[in-house]
Formats: structure tokens, sequence, C-alpha cells
């Protein structure tokens, strides 16, 4: 397994996570003070639809303060965007972000930088932004349905801004961005189309910010990991290295979720993730486990030694044996004897989540398991819906568009999506590499690696929600475990579980988890001094 894993004991009943590492449990903080002062004037000019330059885009700009650990950051919030070029030089498309730059303490030059993104592909970066990495939250019941509207906004002091500046990135065809003229949306979304934008952008906003010797971070979510992982290796070819690289709830070989026909590996892999659920959810036929970590690394081996030699068997399985695994899936996943044999030991994740609770008229959610919601059509084979997203998704949108505009003075004409609804992403790969245009399925591991070889002072941070049934932990691990690394450079991945699904900041009592460990990784990885109390 990976060096560096941090494994954690979760009170199933309570929802305390204890880490083995023999952290201590910090206590949720008294909420944070905050200062915003009134928007900073916009500069003048709107940008074109065609043949837009720098001078062109509009710009927003505020100044603000916040208590991040008993430290008062002042800094600044800017609204912008980057032009990006064709081939030809012309102006192709505007990428917006929104940045966070703070004021006091360490010189501007010497503070790490983070460029964050959700993932999709086609998301914005709102989910991330306005649930840990900027200062202000949008607040949301931890497991639950979310109310309707007016949505809590509260401090972030759980932020990185103390010790790092953010870049929240919205890719072409989300938030804000969008392309110029005639430019197709093509040319930016397809799995290098996009990294290659990603790179120009970066070097931009280096140039611009004058940022070109702060350390660097890529922190992506999801999609966003694919995103770093390709990111890292074109911002190389162009003499750009990171220090770091956060993945959150990550995906990189994409056959590991897929579950293509005469394909047993995603079942291999998805299967701890099953076993997680079903324990938090009350439904192991011999009760729940109450010391998870040991149910984990149970169900991990198992997972990889006689359920993975069952699946190889194939059609020559033996019955005696057949009737043995399925009974241990029972008890591992709480699913019954008589569907797991009908499934021919193979259960896909929409299966699980459709069948898991069917008894009681619920489905599973994918992103968070801990969320279940009603079935409807209880013969469906496949859930209607996820619970955790329908629970959060407007209340996230909602207080972002409050946000931006009440709080950091965006009065522009253009409407955020959310979304960009990219349904033709190009899936291939430009000249070549781990996954050729074509043929196959994704595989981006073969860049994150390189990347590390290329860079061996490269870290990489995989952090993990264990009730994720969308990018399932194990199917991570298992990925990153096979990279093809050498001995010495195995040991610049940590692994962080999270007691939680794929967007584990959802959770109020895991965000000093969060905090700790993000702080941790860019500390040692850049140098960075603790902020200076105020």
């Amino acid at each position: 397994m990976l060096a560096k894993t941090r494994r954690l004991i979760v009170d199933c009943n309570a929802g305390a996570a204890l880490l083995l590492a023999g952290l201590p449990v910090a206590a949720l903080p008294l909420a944070a003070a905050r200062s915003a002062g009134p928007p900073m004037a916009a500069l003048p000019a709107q940008a074109q639809e065609a043949g837009s330059t720098a001078a062109d885009l509009q710009r927003w700009e505020s100044r603000h303060a916040i208590d991040v650990g008993g430290a008062t950051v002042e800094y600044d919030a800017v609204i912008g965007g980057i032009v990006l070029e064709n081939d030809e030089g012309a102006s192709a498309a505007e990428l917006y972000y929104t940045a966070y730059f703070r004021t006091n303490g360490v010189p501007a030059r010497d503070r790490p930088l983070v460029f964050a993104y959700n993932g999709g592909p086609g998301s914005a970066s709102f989910w991330l932004h306005m649930g840990i990495m900027g200062p202000r939250r949008v607040v949301t019941p931890e497991v639950g349905p979310q109310g309707a509207p007016p949505y809590p906004l509260e401090d972030n002091a759980y932020t990185i801004l103390d010790i790092a500046d953010i870049v929240m990135v919205d890719p072409i065809g989300t938030g804000f961005s969008r392309t110029l003229g005639d430019t197709p949306g093509s040319d930016y979304w397809g799995i290098d189309e996009d990294a290659r934008s990603l790179a120009q952008f970066t070097r931009r906003f280096l140039s611009e910010h004058d940022r070109w010797n702060s350390p660097r971070y890529l922190l992506g979510e999801s999609y966003g990991t694919t995103r770093s992982a390709v990111l890292a290796r074109h911002l190389q070819r162009a003499n750009v290295d990171v220090n770091g690289i956060v993945l959150v709830s990550a995906v990189l070989q994409f056959n590991t979720i897929q579950f293509a026909p005469g394909d047993d590996l995603p079942y291999i892999v998805n299967l701890p993730a099953y076993a997680v659920a079903a324990n938090y959810l009350g439904a192991l036929p011999g009760g729940r486990r109450e010391d998870l970590a040991a149910f984990m690394a149970e169900v991990e081996t198992w997972a990889l030694t006689d359920y993975a030699t069952a699946l190889l068997a194939g059609g020559a399985l033996d019955s005696a044996t057949r009737e043995r695994v399925a009974e241990r899936m029972h008890e591992y996943t709480g699913l019954g004897r008589d569907f797991i044999e009908k499934s021919g030991l193979r259960v896909t994740a929409p299966a699980f989540e459709a069948e898991l609770l069917r008894d009681q008229g619920k489905i599973v959610g994918r992103l968070d398991a801990r969320f279940t919601g009603p079935a409807g059509d209880v013969l469906q084979t496949r859930p209607s819906h996820d619970p955790q997203s329908t629970a959060i998704s407007s209340a996230y949108t909602s207080a972002f568009n409050s946000y931006v505009r009440d709080e950091l003075g965006y009065d522009g004409d253009r409407e955020y999506v959310p979304s960009g609804g990219v349904r033709d992403w190009n899936w291939g790969r430009q000249g070549g590499g781990a996954f050729v245009r074509g043929g196959g399925t994704p595989n981006v591991a073969p860049d994150l690696a390189e990347a590390i070889k290329r860079n061996p002072h490269l870290e990489v941070l995989l952090v993990n929600g264990i009730y994720d049934l969308a990018t399932p932990y194990f199917a991570a691990v298992w990925t990153m475990d096979r990279m093809g690394l050498p001995p010495d450079l195995r040991d610049n991945i940590q692994r962080a579980d999270f007691a939680a699904g794929h967007m584990m900041y959802v959770d109020q009592s895991l965000l000093p988890q969060w905090k700790e460990t993000l702080d941790a990784f860019i500390r040692r990885t850049s140098g960075a001094t603790p902020p200076a109390s105020d």
C-alpha cells in the first residue's frame, strides 16, 4: 500500500473520526470574525465577443479580512480573466478565475500558490470554492437534505489562505469562461485540449501576477485529478514544475469505474467501498463492524485474493467455490445471496446503489453512500438520481451566485455556468501517450508517474472519501500502487482517508482534518513558514 498512509477509525453511531497516527481530535471552533470592505471599482472595459485582449477584460477586486487559527488574514479577492490564444496567436477564449491573495504576513512572491478546480468534465469550481477552499463557505447538513433558500454563509476558518494564495479556476465553458468568435468549444473539451488550455492559463497568470518563483500546487477534485496528472506533464514541457499535486477523490485509470464487459478489475477494486457503505448503513448481516480500519483491510485483502481468483476463473469456477464467494460477498456487502448469484458475482456500483436498501424503498447515494433517498420505482436496476447531489446542489449554486455578486462585487451581465454540459468530450490523447485516440480506456496514471520521474521532488497527496461510490477509494489506491514508480519515489505519494464521501468538505466535523492535512503537505513541500499571529 501507499507510503505515509493515514488510516482512521470511525464511530459509525457518533460519526467521529479518530486518526491512528495519534493526532488529536480537534474540537469545532467558534465562528471566525470577518471584516469585509466595500468592493473596489471594476476596470471599465467589457470583453468583446471576438478579438479580446488582456486590456479588454473586466476585473473586479475587493478587500477583506478573516480570522484563521487566531490570526487575522487580510486579503484581496480578484475576479479576472486570461485571454487564451489559438495556434495562430489569435484570441480564442477567455478563462475566468477567482483568486485570493493574502496581503499581510509573508511577501507575495514567497507564498505558495494553489490552482484549484473541480471536475466533471465540464464542472465549474464553485463546489471546492464554497465548500472548503475560499474564505467563505456555504453551510449544508452533513448527511441529509438541505432546505429551501436562503442558505447560510459563514467565514471559513479552515481555508488554507493563511499559508497559501488560492486561484479557483473555471475551465472553458464553465463559470464566466467562454470561447470567442467562432472558436468551437471542442478546441478545449478533451483530455489534452483541456490540460493545454490550463497550462497556457497558468503561465500567463504567473506572468500577470509576477509569481514565477512562488511554490506552485495543483488541486483537483474528481475529473480534476485526471486534469492535474495531464496538466503537470504539459507544464513540464513548458519548463514549469510544480511542488505538489493534491488529488481529491481521484480517478486516473477509468476502467476501474466503468464496469466494461469482460473486465473484472472494477468489481474487485469497488468491493471495499460497498462494504464500507453497507457497514455505515447498518446493512451487514452480522451487524456493524466497530473497528472500521480492520474491516477495510480485511475486505481489501479478500478482494485482491479469493474474490479476484474467483472472477478470473470465469465459467470454469466450480459451484462450491461460487457458493463460498457469494456467501462472503453477502457478509461483506449486505446484498442478498440470490442477487449476488444472479449477478454472476459481479455487482456494478449503480446496481449496488439500487439494490442494497430496496426492501426499504430507498436508494444509496453515489457521491456519498451515507445519503439515501426514495427509490421511486422499486424495480429499477439503477438509481434515478443521486441523493447527495440532490441534497446540496441548490445550496451551493445559490450561495455562490449570491456571494460573488453581494460580497465580491461582480456586476457583469454573464450568468455563472455551474456545468458546461460538455457532451462531446474527446477522451482520446493527442500525440499518443497512455491512451491513443480511437481505442482503449483513458488512463492518465502514466502521465503522473512520468511527471514524478522527471521531477523527483514532486509530491502527491491522495485524499479519499471512504463512502464515495463514484471514485471509490480502493480503486484510486490500486492505481497509485501500480504506477511503476521506483521504490524511492513511491514515498512521494501520501494518502489521507476521510470518513466522508466524494466531497469530504461537506462535513463540518471533518474540516479540521482537511486543514491539518493540507497545511502539513504544503508546508513540508514548499518550506512555507507558519503564519504570523496578529
